[in-house]
């Protein structure tokens, strides 16, 4: 019998050591996660102990059993075993208890911290308009993809993981890592997948792949390789991690961000209190705590922890039985990652709770340390500003992007993109935030810009337009020139001798001088974008050789 016993305990122990290396949980009974993961382990293992001890289990068939297998008890469990049975879950229901809301709700309505209120107001400008992220997630997967595809031989071997958004060396990008597509791949490249794609976020145009950077730990793949697998058995194994972020330093080199977190009432609020590195080509790991965080990592709180906390501010604003839901507010249905002065802020609007068309404004938190922004205004809402920029283009099926709110004139304004069914780019709009039904579109960001002020104009209102964007000029020697009609205005697309890998598009409406322009001529070009390849619409035009404009 007590061979049989330590085979039944044998067989439990490995189980209980597989489930740890396999799901890699946190071993923290603090954790909602641990306490479960001891609960079930010390049940198991005392009720199978308590089964062996007070009873019997025969192969042979009972009088009143037809079963092969029965368990015949000797005796009624003592109440010490019990007790012990019962304490796992006791200490996890009071746990519960002291985590709930009831008990914490003022640490619920705090744990976001105090915001910097400021109205809206003309020298307010929330996001880098230089750098307007145009590119959403789902459409830097799509360019992904398709930039894949060009590599035949390694589009067959690898598919492609999660992209995140983040500036590198002053360039907003999307990083997307490529992961193996099976067991076998990976058994037959376990120095990992050759690289990585960076989309850029502000250029459709402006999509690499990368080579030689070796991304040999993945999210989701096998035995050491694995990104949480690692990490937990490299000594965070009684420690709360989440968010496992894909980003680069400022050399290319791949690293996986893992936000650490303690909660700070039982098993809610968490709290994140640094991060560590997993360098994604040798695995070597850093801790890094919230006072070291290196420059180049762009964000340590995860985007849900900050949802939940703003959500959480808003309902319990004036405590849990504020029926009349009194100045409650909540978090936009979506929200979107921005930079501003090299700092990367989730972007998410304000609702007032009951009021399902109308925003009181907008709020910006900085993922590294969590300091907030909270900008008063009224108006629509997103999902309203998206319908009235589908509703202009209702014609073509468009589609509009999840917007964030940028300064245009000094009037808060919505800017999204507007999608076809590939989900490819195909005009921009800017919506009023203060009166949706001012809206303006056009093929590029400049044009949208032109027919806002337009629509502006119609209404009786007199736009600052020039004020609203920092201008990049360029002086060159014009190497191609060319027209076309868009079905709305005329188009001009120049190349410069300095600067071939940019195709600058310049409204005829901008100069008269562009018709009498000729490969040869110097001129300079005003644009609203400054990157170094791509399309770049243009706002202002001069030939240096007329003084007309």
């Amino acid at each position: 019998m007590k061979k049989v016993k330590a085979v039944i305990f044998s067989i439990m122990t490995l189980f209980v050591l597989g489930y740890i290396f396999f799901e890699a949980p946190t071993l923290n009974p603090l954790y909602a996660e641990g306490a479960i993961f001891y609960c079930a382990v010390i049940t198991a293992y005392i009720l199978v102990w308590a089964l062996l001890r007070f009873g019997t289990f025969t192969l042979e068939n009972l009088t009143n059993s037809n079963r092969a297998f029965n368990y015949v008890p000797n005796q009624k469990f003592p109440r010490w075993v019990k007790i012990l049975l019962a304490a796992p879950w006791v200490f996890f229901a009071v746990m519960v208890v002291a985590s709930s809301v009831i008990i914490n709700w003022a640490a619920y309505r705090d744990q976001l911290g105090q915001a910097e209120i400021t109205e809206f107001s003309s020298d307010v400008q929330a996001v880098d308009v230089n750098q307007i992220p145009i590119v959403d997630q789902q459409l830097a997967y799509n360019l992904a993809d398709k930039k894949l595809g060009e590599r035949q031989s390694l589009g067959s071997q690898v598919v492609l993981g999660e992209p995140t958004i983040q500036k590198v060396n002053g360039k907003l990008i999307w990083a997307v890592p490529l992961h193996h597509s099976g067991v076998f791949k990976w058994l037959t490249n376990l120095k990992g997948t050759p690289g990585y794609i960076v989309v850029s976020a502000t250029n459709v145009k402006d999509v690499d792949y990368v080579d030689g950077k070796y991304v040999k730990y993945q999210t989701n793949s096998y035995l050491l390789h694995d990104v949480k697998r690692k990490v937990r058995l490299s000594g965070a194994l009684f420690e709360g991690i989440a968010d496992y972020s894909f980003e680069l330093d400022d050399n290319g080199q791949p690293y996986w961000v893992v936000s650490t977190y303690k909660n700070k009432r039982g098993f809610s609020l968490p709290e994140a209190t640094g991060v560590i590195t997993l360098n994604a080509s040798t695995g070597e790991t850093v801790r890094y705590s919230m006072d070291n965080i290196p420059e180049w990592i762009d964000r340590v709180q995860p985007e849900d922890f900050i949802i939940n906390q703003i959500d959480n501010q808003g309902k319990y604003v004036h405590g849990i039985f504020n029926f009349s839901d009194k100045d409650k507010f909540k978090s936009s249905a979506g929200h979107i990652i921005v930079y501003n002065n090299d700092r990367c802020y989730l972007f998410t609007g304000l609702t007032s709770v009951g009021q399902d068309s109308s925003t009181i404004g907008y709020i910006m938190v900085d993922m590294k340390d969590k300091s907030t922004r909270r900008y008063v205004m009224n108006g629509a809402t997103e999902s309203a500003a998206m319908g009235s920029a589908e509703g202009k283009v209702q014609h073509l099926g468009y589609k509009a992007s999840f917007p964030l709110i940028l300064n245009i004139g000094s009037e808060p304004t919505y800017f999204m993109t507007l999608k076809d069914k590939e989900g490819l780019i195909k005009q921009y709009a800017m919506v009023s935030v203060t009166d949706y039904s001012i809206v303006g579109t056009g093929e590029t960001i400049t044009a949208s810009i032109k027919n806002y002020q337009q629509s502006m104009k119609n209404v009786g209102m007199t736009p600052n337009i020039n004020q609203t964007l920092d201008k990049a000029s360029v002086t060159g020697t014009v190497l191609r020139i060319a027209s076309e009609f868009d079905g709305q205005s005329t188009i001009y697309k120049v190349i410069l001798e300095e600067y071939k890998d940019r195709i600058y598009l310049i409204d005829a409406a901008l100069s008269n001088e562009l018709a009498l322009t000729t490969a040869g001529d110097r001129v300079t070009i005003d644009s609203y974008s400054n990157e170094e390849v791509g399309i770049q619409p243009a706002s202002g035009f001069d030939n240096q050789a007329f003084s007309q404009r």
